[in-house]
């Protein structure tokens, strides 16, 4: 029987090689030759690789050799100092460089969406909190002044009222909520240290840490900060209406105390005036023409102005005190004299100022925001009753084996895993969220009728304030055109007839006082004519228009 050799091919039906007589053409037809190939493309031989009917810890006697074409292995594997252990960790070292690769490769458009979505809910929070402002105050107030320490005197008060800096704490208060009600919960990280480690096939995993970050609702954070806004925009309106209160009140201050002086020097011209006819009743009454009644008449006369003056003194330094008050001054600061007012011009209407009423009335502007609040907490509450998300990421560390065996460890060894977790919570009560909704709708409808209420009291001001500009200019007019020179000649008459004896010193008494009366009735008219507009200013919330000075 002819000897025969095992030739390189391997058959790959059962893995034996094909059997070939020496110097002759093969006995035996197999399949095509093995197209394993080595790392760098060459084609194995069927002796680099175990035979199937070897043991695996079959080991060749003599030195297997690599083919002549792969350049990267000439040297034999016993003359470099690695066997089949040294070549198998070489293949799973090389195996875990590209599964490390592939992995790597993997996670890059991960990484790549993770970065777009942290992006997109950035972008968006920044987007919803930027349109989340509320509007700034007005730097400046229009108003009708009669003189430019009026304007001194409520620039004074604005800045520095106790009652108007509180307001526009609470303003600047609803304010920083807005921030707050936009942001994200804070992320929570946790820490778990293994007991006892679990056993894994790459290793023990010995603690772990885990971040989590909680995620209502879409668009909850935008209503949240669409009701925070729209809160601290009723807080501004309500600031504003404090500026314009303390406006009217020291409005009506400054022309109570212009009534005052003016009354006072009224009573000083009267006091010099009787001072003179008690002069000439006492001439009177030295020569014997005189009855010694008319100068003791004269006298008491005198001394009730002097009452008056008191009164007026006294009345003067109470609104001299509610000026500073207002002003956030010392109360016994003195407050110059007011000079004597102009009368303003005024043309009414109604329906103008209705409408003025309507647009720049605080009160009705900061319903008018509560309301639309109210709308927006309706729709956020009914978004409570749905379910938030919660996302976390976990690191867990993985120790390294160490098998004493000998036998080949897992290429990702000790690799430490990494976990991504969403979760979503269960609105399971809702009676908790329709009452929360009932609740938002019946804010809604108290707000309706606050607005309402605050729109029949605009109205009920604005007719009140505008009856009293009319009635208050007929009589002024009245005065002036009328009663005033009226009185004038009668006092000059009386003066007359009193020289000549024809009149006694009743009769000029009486004359004196008419015509102080009247002249204080009209400076007591034009104050409360200044005070009125004050009050029409106040229900519209603006400058009444169409407001001059007379010719």
């Amino acid at each position: 029987m002819k000897a025969t050799r095992l030739c390189r091919p391997l058959s790959r039906a059962s893995g034996t090689p094909h059997r070939t007589r020496r110097g002759g053409s093969p006995t035996i037809r197999g399949p095509k030759p093995s197209r394993r190939r080595c790392s760098c493309g060459t084609p194995l031989c069927c002796s680099d690789r175990p035979s199937p009917s070897r043991p695996p810890s079959f080991r060749p006697s003599a030195p297997v050799r690599r083919t002549s074409a792969c350049r990267r292995d000439r040297v034999p594997a016993h003359r470099n100092g690695r066997g089949d252990h040294a070549r198998r960790t070489t293949d799973a070292a090389s195996n875990t460089r590209k599964t490390g690769d592939d992995h790597m490769h993997a996670s890059l458009p991960r990484r790549r969406t993770a970065r777009l979505a942290a992006a997109l809910i950035a972008a968006s929070l920044l987007s919803a909190l930027a349109a989340a402002q509320p509007a700034a105050p007005e730097d400046t107030l229009d108003f009708y002044a009669v003189a430019p320490d009026l304007r001194h005197y409520v620039a004074g008060a604005v800045e520095r009222n106790p009652t108007v800096l509180e307001a526009q704490a609470r303003y600047e208060a609803a304010r920083q909520q807005v921030p707050q009600v936009t942001a994200l919960p804070d992320p929570v990280i946790n820490f778990t240290q293994a007991l006892r480690s679990v056993e894994t096939r790459v290793g023990p995993q010995l603690n772990s840490v885990t971040l989590t970050q909680a995620f209502p609702w879409f668009g909850t954070l935008e209503l949240r900060g669409r009701v925070a806004v729209l809160e601290a925009t009723a807080l501004l309106h309500h600031y504003e209406a404090k500026r314009r209160d303390v406006v009217a009140r020291v409005k009506e201050a400054y022309y109570d105390l212009g009534y005052v002086d003016a009354a006072l020097g009224l009573a000083g011209e009267e006091q010099s005036l009787l001072e003179h006819y008690e002069t000439l009743a006492s001439a009177r009454y030295a020569t014997g023409q005189g009855l010694q009644q008319a100068v003791i008449r004269l006298q008491a006369e005198i001394s009730l102005v002097v009452d008056r003056r008191y009164a007026l003194e006294r009345q003067r330094a109470a609104l001299t005190t509610h000026l500073n008050t207002l002003l956030d001054r010392p109360a016994e600061e003195p407050v110059p004299i007011v000079p004597p007012p102009t009368r303003p011009a005024v043309e009414v209407d109604r329906e103008q100022l209705y409408r003025l009423g309507e647009r720049h009335r605080r009160e009705l502007r900061a319903a008018s925001a509560r309301i639309e609040g109210s709308e927006q907490a309706i729709e956020l509450a009914e978004m409570h009753a749905r379910p938030g998300f919660t996302a976390s990421v976990g690191v867990t560390n993985v120790g390294r084996r160490d098998d004493r065996a000998g036998l080949p460890l897992p290429p990702d060894n000790g690799r430490n895993a990494v976990t991504l977790s969403v979760g979503a919570s269960l609105p399971l009560w809702s009676a908790r969220y329709r009452a929360g909704v009932e609740q938002a709708n019946d804010e809604l409808r108290a707000y309706t009728r606050q607005r309402a209420a605050a729109r029949n009291a605009m109205e009920m001001e604005v007719q009140e304030a505008v009856v009293r500009l009319e009635t208050l200019d007929r009589q002024i007019d009245l005065l002036d055109t009328v009663l005033i020179p009226q009185t004038e000649e009668a006092l000059r008459a009386t003066e007359t007839a009193y020289e000549t004896g024809q009149l006694g010193v009743l009769e000029l008494l009486d004359s004196e006082r008419t015509l102080i009366d009247v002249r204080t009735m009209r400076a007591r008219y034009l104050s409360d004519l200044l005070i009125a507009l004050t009050a029409l200013e106040r229900a519209i919330g603006t400058r009444v228009p169409l407001t001059g000075r007379t010719p």
